[in-house]
């Protein structure tokens, strides 16, 4: 009997995917977790070889049909996870790691803590700003986080990061141009998307009703950690 029989419902809610369908749906759940943003259609075509963006639009309207992701029209990047399909997919795969009796590494726990309001001034992992903590397999991400903080407002939507999703950060001081990043700026915890030039930093927002932060040399400013992942708060709440 198949593992999946035991839970009906879960084999009724998982779709059936052809290979390529469950290759594009790995390697968008693979960039979110790395860069915190899916896959533009180009990156696509490029990672599988296909010869245009075209086939990869194709394959990702397939998906879309089935339920399993959302696009979102006027952005390159315009491609979610659905909540549903992904709570169904870590049930299956919950259930399967509970047949396993060996201590297998790949399938070791990760506790991370989830943080909410950011008091001014504290460090953003002081224990009062931790709401609680949440288990994973270490394997659910490339990057190992650090901790989820919770996001609010709407001003990263054209990358799939929504009010109220919980986003993996692994702590560090340091970004690169094109990542995007937590930051402090003075009394606020924002999520950006990062760029520096040569006489200022700017943290840009992925969705045009919302403006460029600019912060000009000498104006208090810190990285607090990078995306490494995002998780649909629906899935765990």
């Amino acid at each position: 009997m198949s593992a999946l029989n035991h839970f009906p419902h879960i084999s009724q809610q998982v779709p059936k995917l052809t290979a390529r369908q469950q290759q594009i749906l790995e390697l968008i759940q693979n960039a979110i977790a790395l860069t915190g943003a899916p896959p533009t259609r180009a990156e696509i075509a490029s990672e599988l070889g296909f010869r245009s963006a075209n086939a990869a639009e194709e394959h990702l309207q397939a998906l879309a049909r089935k339920g399993v992701i959302e696009l979102v029209s006027g952005t390159s990047r315009g491609i979610r996870l659905r909540s549903d399909a992904l709570r169904s997919i870590n049930e299956v795969r919950e259930f399967r790691i509970k047949q396993f009796s060996l201590p297998l590494q790949s399938l070791a726990q990760l506790v991370l803590p989830l943080v909410g309001r950011v008091a001014a001034g504290s460090p953003i992992l002081a224990q009062e700003h931790i709401e609680k903590s949440y288990c994973f397999e270490n394997s659910l991400f490339q990057k190992q986080p650090d901790y989820l903080l919770k996001v609010r407002g709407m001003s990263m939507r054209d990358v799939g990061i929504m009010d109220g999703d919980l986003l993996a950060v692994k702590q560090t001081r340091e970004a690169k141009n094109g990542q995007i990043v937590v930051a402090r700026l003075g009394d606020e915890v924002t999520v950006k998307r990062f760029r520096q030039t040569r006489n200022l930093i700017e943290l840009l927002p992925e969705n045009p009703d919302f403006k460029t932060i600019v912060i000009q040399p000498g104006e208090p400013f810190e990285i607090e950690g990078l995306a490494v992942g995002l998780i649909r708060n629906t899935v765990l709440m």
